[in-house]
Formats: C-alpha cells, structure tokens, sequence
C-alpha cells in the first residue's frame, strides 16, 4: 500500500484555492514530505473553475490526481464538489464550503443550479460541511474562507503536528496575519 496522500482542491476562480495549496504544500514539505503540486486555472478570473492537486509522501513522482484517487476532496463551493466527485477513492471524505456561485450558464438562463448538492454529496461520501463563507464574514473578512476550509483539512487529514501558524504568517500578507491565524484555528477546530 502507498504511503502518497492526494489532496483535491476544486473552486471557483476569486476564492483563494491556489493560496490554501500554497500553503498546505509548504508545511508538508516543511514537515520532510516529498510533495508535488500542480494547478489549473481554466478561466478562473472569470469565475471560472480552479482545481489544485497536492500529492505527498515518501516519494512523489507526480501531482496528478487520476479518478477515484483523492483522499480527500475540499471545494470551495458546493457544486464544484459534486463536479470533481469522481476523482474521489471509495472511503475517502469530502470537505465541502456551503456556499453557491452560478457560473455564466446558470447566470444566463441556460442551466438551473443543481438542487440538492449538499445531499447528494453527503450519499456518496464522508462528507463536512463547513459554513466558511459565514464563518469568515463573522470573523470580519470572507476572503478568509480559504484559510477556515484548509484548517478543516488539516484536521481532518490529520496534520496537525506541524507548525501551521508560521506557515501562514509566510505565506500571506502582514497586515492579514492576525485574522487568518484565527481563521487557520477556526477551522481546525471544525475539521474531524
């Protein structure tokens, strides 16, 4: 058996998906992981899709994440999840932001958001449900959702015996460190 955790992060362009990337794959190789990284950001500046994939182990030779091989998926948005589901491995979890954003058909007219999501999710895996975006509105940025749902999967990967503080006060600017801390706390504490 392979010793190669997979991580799929999927979202929407805007939400911070590469930060959190950015961010778990510095700690792990902070941790002495061999990590591989890759990202895609098809139209992302248009509210388009983001995936990232973060592999880590012994000895990582590539950052793609093939279907029904993720150990966990974390989405930034509830149906990118239902999107990506298939990447995902029999018994591993989802870590899903409820919150919606249509894209440019739903917007148009031209497709419906899919009812249900959440429920559907929650049918075909191990499936947390975090409220980031409100969490990070009551905590006084929304921006900071990204930092809540990698906490939640930090936790839940169980990863929590590395230094995650310093990583983040490297990784974003000065003047938001004290609220994404709280963030990075927050959603630890949420993860399982």
């Amino acid at each position: 058996m392979s010793d190669i955790k997979s991580v799929l992060l999927v979202g929407v362009g805007g939400q911070g998906t590469i930060l959190a990337s950015k961010i778990l794959s510095a700690g792990l190789l902070k941790a002495g992981y061999d990590v591989k990284m890759s990202e895609v950001h098809g139209m992302a500046q248009r509210g388009g899709s983001v995936t990232t994939q973060v592999r880590y182990g012994k000895e990582v030779f590539s950052p793609i994440i093939g279907t029904g091989q993720a150990d966990i998926i974390v989405s930034f948005e509830a149906m990118e999840a239902l999107r990506w589901i298939e990447n995902l491995k029999v018994g591993g979890k989802v870590v899903v932001n409820d919150y919606k954003i249509p894209s440019a058909p739903i917007l148009s007219g031209k497709f419906d958001y899919p009812v249900n999501v959440i429920d559907e999710l929650k049918r075909r895996a191990n499936t947390t449900v975090v409220a980031a975006s409100k969490l990070a509105e009551e905590i006084g940025n929304i921006k900071t959702m990204n930092i809540i749902l990698l906490g939640t999967l930090i936790k839940s990967m169980n990863l929590t015996e590395i230094e995650w503080e310093s990583i983040v006060k490297e990784n974003v600017k000065e003047k938001f460190i004290d609220i994404n801390l709280k963030a990075l706390k927050l959603g630890m504490e949420l993860g399982q």
